[in-house]
């Protein structure tokens, strides 16, 4: 078993590693916490010719918004092409012109981190597009906890990258899994997401220039976290924030590209008609929403949740161009998840239960029937202790053989 005090590997710093060792650089886009920092000097720790700019520093931070051009001299008179480190770049977005220059000229190579995608796009429409990789890191999966049995759905199939770590599978549903947490004792685990929720709250929403609405955002954000995993009700939502709708789809749009949620489409064999109808919302982590949420969820959102945010995450970390949508049609059948691979999609429902029956498959039987030509198989992601074949082309699986 890992010690808590241990370094958590993380599967980003697999693929870090092989692009240090072929000199390209990395822009690396995630939630506040999700170890970014950790991980890129985890990487950068056993190169002599490196530097860092942490923009959190700020007298770092006004010396290069002053002038943003100063980090060109300053990278030239290191020895020869160095990999620098530059920290929360969406606090000084002018930077990337000058990060340009030095990687065109290879002066240098850059690994790059930000929390917000929203920010650099505003502030720096160049985000260096062919001259560095685009990653995502999300929080703590369930391979880098030590969590997965045998990962069977081989699209998404990932083995385990640290040994178990002392920290459980109920664990993660009641207060997710950023990094800081798993190390926390569990007495410490609620004031710390209490305090993530309002630390975002105060810098993220203040540097979108909200401040005048903070309390109105403050309610949205409390009952957004809600309704996460559903389809959002906007009249709902306006009366009970005492916003406009306008304002509350604003707001959507600000926590998902502040990276504070995944939107999820539904699955519709018209692209037209996917961006008319309405889409549903999941919290990056359970326990930061849990914190934000004066409502629990249920049981069986708590698992659902978990497992979509699962299956998102290892999407990002194979780097796979999959799309996850949900379908359900006007008379009511419906399925949880369709990951959809391009020539092929997998319907994937979650139930909370260790068993499931024939009935509680009425969507995932009439999705496989009117998709036949491009679905074969289904799963049913279970609390359940043993796979199992349902039917000739359903199969339930234990959640740790995802």
């Amino acid at each position: 078993m890992q010690g808590k005090n241990k370094h958590i590997l993380r599967y980003l710093e697999i693929a870090l590693k092989g692009l240090i060792k072929k000199r390209y650089s990395a822009l690396i886009l995630g939630p506040r916490q999700v170890g970014k920092t950790t991980a890129v000097q985890a990487c950068l720790k056993m190169l002599k010719n490196r530097a860092e700019y942490p923009l959190q520093d700020p007298s770092l931070r006004i010396e290069l918004e002053s002038n943003p051009g100063r980090i060109i001299n300053q990278v030239r008179a290191l020895p020869k092409r160095p990999y620098v480190f530059i920290d929360e770049a969406q606090k000084v977005p002018e930077i990337f012109d000058s990060v340009q220059l030095l990687i065109d000229n290879r002066d240098a190579q850059f690994i790059l981190t930000g929390s917000s995608a929203r920010k650099l796009r505003r502030h720096a429409p160049n985000l260096l597009p062919g001259r560095v990789e685009h990653f995502h890191m999300d929080p703590l999966l369930w391979g880098e906890l030590g969590l997965i049995k045998d990962s069977t759905i081989l699209p998404i199939r990932m083995e385990n990258l640290n040994a178990s770590l002392p920290y459980s599978f109920e664990e993660n549903l009641t207060y997710g899994s950023l990094p800081r947490i798993v190390t926390l004792p569990k007495k410490d685990r609620n004031d710390f997401l209490k305090s993530y929720g309002h630390i975002y709250l105060e810098e993220e929403i203040r540097a979108e220039a909200l401040s005048r609405k903070i309390g109105a955002f403050s309610r949205f954000l409390e009952l957004a976290a809600e309704e996460s995993g559903s389809n959002p009700n906007f009249t709902k939502l306006s009366n009970e924030s005492g916003v406009s709708q306008p304002a509350i789809k604003e707001f959507y749009n600000i926590l998902e590209d502040t990276l504070i949620i995944e939107r999820v489409d539904p699955f519709l064999k018209s692209a037209r008609k996917r961006i008319l109808s309405s889409s549903r919302y999941y919290f990056f982590d359970i326990g930061v929403r849990n914190a934000l949420a004066r409502a629990p969820l249920s049981r069986g959102m708590v698992f659902e949740h978990a497992v979509m945010l699962e299956i998102i995450r290892r999407i990002r970390a194979l780097k796979k161009n999959y799309g996850v949508y949900y379908w359900k049609t006007s008379g009511g059948a419906e399925v949880d998840c369709i990951l959809d691979l391009g020539n092929k999609v997998i319907p994937i429902e979650i139930k909370s239960s260790s068993y499931v029956t024939h009935s509680e498959l009425k969507g995932l039987k009439i999705f496989l029937e009117d998709y036949k030509k491009f679905a074969d198989q289904g799963y049913v992601i279970t609390m359940g202790k043993r796979k199992e074949k349902i039917t000739d082309n359903i199969t339930a699986l234990p959640w740790f053989y995802l």
